[in-house]
């Protein structure tokens, strides 16, 4: 069987900084740990960063497929808030490494890029002008993932009420 090297380099990212705790994350740690040479790494990937997007990218396409997939857009809420959740102590290790600034920028793109999907799905803001659409999807966007930084357990437990609330906000039919 086929050895898929950027899933191996992007499994060695993920058990430096969950398994190991490592803060400073380096291709030589990166390398050492899937045993590949800096050149192998280098092939694949232009640098940490890139790797991050990759990995991003990759679950986002899986995730927003699965999401949008369901019919109804607040269970496709519902279940980005559950995938944010599973995936908060990965999420919260990469933004205390020395490529926090990066990964929050690619964070914010993919959840962008998903609330955009859901607007275009749901036709929401039809009598909204390109710019307005734009604005509002920057404000839901670093709104939740605010929300997701300080998540608490308390939430979890409300998780069904947060969700409608954030439905009701972006769909306009409450006003924030």
């Amino acid at each position: 069987m086929p050895i898929d090297t950027k899933k191996m380099i992007a499994e060695a990212a993920r058990t430096l900084l969950l398994d190991k705790n490592v803060k400073r994350l380096t291709v030589k740690d990166i390398v050492e740990e899937c045993q590949i040479t800096r050149q192998t790494f280098y092939y694949h990937f232009e640098g940490i960063p890139e790797l991050f997007r990759w990995v991003l990218e990759k679950d986002i396409k899986i995730f927003m497929q699965d999401a949008l997939a369901l019919e109804d857009a607040e269970q496709g809420l519902r279940y980005f808030f559950l995938v944010a959740i599973n995936g908060a102590p990965y999420l919260k290790k990469s933004m205390q490494t020395n490529y926090r600034n990066e990964f929050q920028d690619l964070l914010v793109q993919c959840v962008y890029q998903f609330f955009e999907q859901i607007v275009e799905q749901q036709h929401l803001y039809q009598n909204c002008t390109h710019s307005q659409v734009k604005l509002f999807l920057r404000y839901h966007s670093n709104a939740v993932i605010g929300l997701l930084q300080e998540w608490t357990e308390e939430d979890t437990k409300n998780l069904d009420q947060i969700v409608h609330s954030v439905y009701l906000l972006m769909t306009g039919a409450v006003s924030p």
